[in-house]
């Protein structure tokens, strides 16, 4: 008997804290569209490209074991979010459409930074967690090109660090 009522403790228990994970996370605006548009499965990649002289421009990029590429398209109406969220490995972001406010979690002054069409930011991934807002007059869209451990989740919902009033 008691150790039927310990196992109801534990998966009441357990059903509590994915409750209130998942009631704690901030999801995308429902107006947000996102569209795979490509993903590939890349074996160990070990790229070092550089412009001679090598002090002139350098890239390296170095994974272990497999990864997935993906290509994605975001669409952000006026108005919409991503939701506080992070992804396990980089991205590059295109502004394609509009304008983006980028905000993250870690910043204690919930400051602003605003990326126009035809530009471009970097997304570490990891422990970044990040929120994109269209604070525009127009529609957004941005173009993602994600490098994310094989079978890892692309996005992963965070909760509202409560760095921001919004």
């Amino acid at each position: 008997m008691k150790r039927l009522i310990m196992l109801a403790l534990l998966a009441t228990g357990a059903v509590a804290v994915y409750v209130s994970a998942n009631a704690l996370a901030t999801p995308a605006s429902p107006s947000l569209t996102t569209t795979i548009l490509a993903k590939t499965l890349f074996d160990e990649v070990d790229l070092n490209a550089h412009t001679i002289p090598a002090d002139t421009w350098q890239a390296r990029l170095k994974t272990h074991g497999l990864s997935d590429f993906y290509v994605v398209d975001n669409k952000i109406p006026v108005g919409a979010t991503t939701g506080w969220h992070s992804h396990p490995g980089p991205s590059l972001i295109f502004v394609v459409a509009g304008s983006v406010t980028n905000y993250h979690g870690d910043d204690p002054t919930c400051t602003p930074h605003t990326y126009a069409k035809g530009s471009g930011f970097v997304d570490a991934g990891g422990s970044d967690v990040h929120m994109l807002r269209n604070e525009g007059s127009v529609d957004a869209e941005t173009i993602a090109v994600q490098f994310l451990p094989t079978g890892a989740a692309r996005k992963i919902d965070a909760p509202d660090p409560g760095n921001c009033s919004f």
